[in-house]
């Protein structure tokens, strides 16, 4: 899975084909015409309440690989987190890490490909974290 470039609507294929769910199935579920259905996935990203009404009927949260995509490629910094807690309510925590985001990681550092310092300084990892991870792995 790549993580830099998300292609949702492949995701989602992949899905459907591993719970064997039918197209008519689909159709009545997001009240779309099966044409639609297969546009969507050939589509890189769709709408959201779209997503969520997949997100349902597969059982499966579609947003992670977007949540994922944030806390690598995107990670906040400790000012921003201060700037943003007296501007605004919502405040997104930095230590979000799914399985997925762990795994990636942990996969190139087990490749050789990155070295567990490479990790902290590229993606902003606590070093406590990233060992705790390796420890468990």
């Amino acid at each position: 899975m790549n993580i830099k470039n998300i292609h949702i609507g492949s995701l989602i294929r992949s899905k459907v084909e591993e719970h064997q769910i039918s197209i008519e199935r689909i159709s009545r579920f997001l009240g779309r015409a099966e044409s639609d259905i297969e546009m969507m996935y050939q589509a890189k990203s769709i709408d959201t309440d779209v997503l969520l009404k997949w997100c349902k009927l597969l059982k499966f949260d579609f947003f992670r690989f977007y949540t994922g995509h944030l806390v690598l490629y995107a990670p906040q910094s400790r000012i921003d987190n201060v700037f943003r807690e007296k501007e605004s309510t919502i405040v997104f925590r930095k230590s979000i890490y799914t399985q997925e985001v762990k795994d990636f990681i942990l996969e190139k550092i087990e490749m050789g490909t990155m070295t567990a310092n490479d990790a902290v300084e590229r993606y902003k990892i606590p070093k406590t974290t990233l060992y705790k991870w390796m420890k468990k792995r």
